[in-house]
């Protein structure tokens, strides 16, 4: 099988259509920067689903014009048009009705409260333990039990409240060390904490089931407070 290699990487591109590509892809950068500043966002951190999907609109109608020469600018321009009139439109009925909002934009998530895990949050595909404890590592949390709620946004942010160091409880510890010493069966009598829900009780030594979800697998739990 020969392989053409100058086809591949080079195919008909020449200095003009070189020149052609810069200007097509500055303007176009432009335009995109020109949307994106019109809807009113400063950062990816600020983006709901709804407005990522703003992005992928724009990013399709914008790529293909940068370097074919087949797809004047102009198509581009009027697809941009109707991507901000109906984000506009959208936005517009969303601060008028909170259910059609909640539908665009998704509910905030209740992912912690008083300590623990909300009963039914890992079914949710939005979540992820993992990236969340990740997230809870960044904010100097060691444990659950030094969270009295969190609230995974719908721009994928997270709100923290946390106990006060009086009131902090045993919780599930979030740093990998800890909390990859999982048990099944207890050794001696201590505090542990469900790896799944996150409840936190005194155990006997054998095999113990959670009462709160049911499951069996457990971790030493900790009840240190917060050091910022």
């Amino acid at each position: 099988m020969n392989l053409n290699w100058n086809e591949i990487f080079v195919g008909e591109l020449n200095i003009s259509y070189i020149t052609e590509i810069f200007i097509r892809t500055i303007i176009m950068f432009i335009l995109v920067l020109v949307i994106l500043r019109l809807s009113g966002k400063k950062g990816v951190r600020q983006l709901s689903l709804f407005e990522v999907a703003i992005i992928i609109a724009l990013g399709s109608a914008a790529g293909d014009p940068m370097f074919n020469q087949e797809n004047p600018i102009l198509p581009s321009v009027i697809v941009f048009a109707i991507i901000i009139i109906i984000y506009r439109i959208i936005t517009y009925f969303a601060s008028k009705s909170e259910k059609f909002e909640d539908l665009v934009e998704g509910e905030p998530l209740y992912v912690i409260e008083e300590g623990q895990f909300v009963l039914g949050i890992k079914n949710d595909h939005t979540f992820a333990k993992d990236e969340f404890f990740a997230e809870m590592r960044q904010e100097s949390i060691e444990h659950l039990g030094q969270v009295k709620t969190a609230i995974l946004e719908t721009t994928g942010n997270i709100s923290f409240y946390y106990f006060s160091d009086e009131e902090v409880v045993y919780g599930l510890p979030v740093l990998p060390k800890a909390y990859n010493k999982k048990l099944t069966t207890i050794v001696y009598e201590d505090m542990y904490s469900c790896t799944y829900c996150g409840n936190s009780t005194l155990l006997q030594k054998g095999p113990n089931d959670c009462k709160r979800c049911n499951h069996n697998e457990w971790v030493k739990a900790i009840k240190t407070v917060r050091t910022i």
